[in-house]
């Protein structure tokens, strides 16, 4: 069988079956054992019950209605059906309850030879199926008229014994295998559901989520499944458009390029020195742009935790800032755990922006973590035209630049989004504040180690 819910249903329905039939076996048995018990007291109770009524009763000679007399008297006391036959097998006497039932056929009647040879006939229950009690040492019993009542009341005379159990566990079987296949069903259903979803997004429909419902554990496969399916069509949208912006900010650098190499044969040694410098400048701005792509590419997409050394901020920020002439203010040394290689870039990026927007005022300010809140804190502010806060959050963005900067200053626009994976990266945030007096303040927080 391929399909799950019927491997899965005939598993459930297999092993109802063999429960089924132990249950039977076991309860077979177990009326087996009290109907013999039952049978072994009944002799016991029919037995002594004979051996009173003979020491009670007249003696063969008194007179038939005398010994009638005193047959029923004990009936009554005994609360059991009693009769008596002479020596020659002639009714003496029999009482009501007897003959009432004899001819209803509710009992059964057996017979006890008493020791002067007169016959006591009694009877026991008819729901005890099997014959047995005290009989005659010729094995005499009186079956006139009379049938065992079945045992079970829905079934007809003559069905074998047992039947009445066996009829009930297969109802019982039926019953159950019907109610489990709807349950069975409905849980390979969601399955089935959930996988016709992988399939989809497989072939492409990144957007595409499964249904959730219940709160089993196909409910969180199929809620798990979302979240990394929408994590993938993040990552897959992310790499689309750094893709998209690498392509169209490569176009620019090499178009000059191209154009600087065709002029670079004609133009006079002035002209060949100025062209040789553009194709320079050029290909600096290309390297650098590969670079940031390349790296960008691999903080989205890597899942391996980062390499963490402890890392001396104070020294990385001072070296950093002599490269832009920046002041650097620090309390003390400021140590977190992380990749030296990846921080450093953060501020160099934050440094460099500093210098193409942010005017002549650079300072790069770190504090470590308080009691409680450990890590550190790397701010660098500057004293340029600042930030609009509308725009504060966007100038994370890849390939986002603030209108009229890339006219000023050059850039690509992956400087902050590259700060922004690095932090994020360490267990870390960053933002953009306003600077008091005007310009603005890029925070980086760092806690003092953090898994990514």
């Amino acid at each position: 069988m391929k399909s799950l819910y019927l491997r899965i249903y005939a598993t459930v329905v297999v092993v109802l079956l063999l429960f089924a039939f132990a249950s039977g076996l076991v309860v077979e048995r177990h009326l087996d054992q009290e109907r013999v018990r039952n049978e072994s007291v009944l002799n016991e109770r029919l037995g002594a019950w004979a051996d009173l009524i003979q020491r009670s009763l007249p003696g063969a000679d008194a007179p038939a209605e005398t010994q009638a007399a005193a047959l029923r008297e004990w009936s009554q006391r005994l609360r059991i059906p009693l009769a008596l036959d002479d020596t020659s097998g002639k009714r003496i006497g029999a009482s009501d309850s007897f003959v009432r039932r004899l001819d209803e056929g509710q009992i059964r009647p057996f017979a006890v030879k008493l020791d002067d040879g007169r016959t006591l006939w009694t009877m026991r229950p008819g729901q005890l199926r099997q014959a047995g009690g005290v009989r005659p040492p010729d094995g005499t019993r009186d079956d006139r008229g009379v049938r065992p009542p079945p045992s079970w009341p829905f079934l007809p005379p003559g069905f074998p014994r047992g039947a009445g159990l066996a009829i009930i566990l297969l109802a019982l079987f039926i019953a159950v295998a019907a109610g489990a296949y709807p349950v069975v069903r409905r849980l390979t259903r969601r399955l089935e559901a959930l996988k016709r979803g992988v399939e989809q997004f497989g072939a492409g429909e990144l957007s595409h989520r499964v249904e959730v419902s219940g709160a089993d554990e196909v409910a969180a496969v199929a809620n798990s499944f979302n979240v990394a399916a929408g994590r993938v069509e993040a990552l897959v949208q992310s790499h689309r458009s750094l893709l998209a912006n690498a392509s169209h900010e490569l176009r620019s650098p090499l178009a000059r390029m191209k154009m600087a190499v065709s002029l670079l044969d004609s133009a006079s040694p002035p002209q060949r020195d100025k062209l040789k410098r553009e194709i320079d400048r050029n290909v600096a701005e290309l390297d650098a742009l590969v670079e940031e792509v390349l790296l960008a590419s691999r903080l989205d997409g890597a899942q391996d935790p980062l390499h963490r050394d402890k890392v001396d901020l104070l020294a990385v920020a001072a070296e950093e800032a002599s490269r832009v002439d920046a002041s650097v203010e620090s309390a003390g040394d400021v140590f977190v755990s992380g990749d030296e290689r990846l921080l450093r870039r953060a501020l160099r990026n934050l440094l460099e922006n500093a210098r193409r927007y942010g005017g002549g005022e650079i300072v790069v300010s770190l504090q470590p973590g308080v009691r409680g809140r450990p890590g550190a804190t790397v701010q660098v502010c500057d004293r340029g035209a600042g930030v609009e806060p509308a725009m504060r959050e966007r100038i994370f963005e890849p390939f986002f630049r603030l209108p009229g900067h890339a006219e000023q200053a050059g850039g690509v626009g992956l400087g902050l989004s590259l700060v922004k994976q690095i932090a994020e990266r360490h267990g870390g945030s960053v933002r953009c504040e306003g600077r008091e007096g005007g310009g603005s303040c890029f925070t980086i927080a760092l806690p003092a180690s953090a898994s990514s």
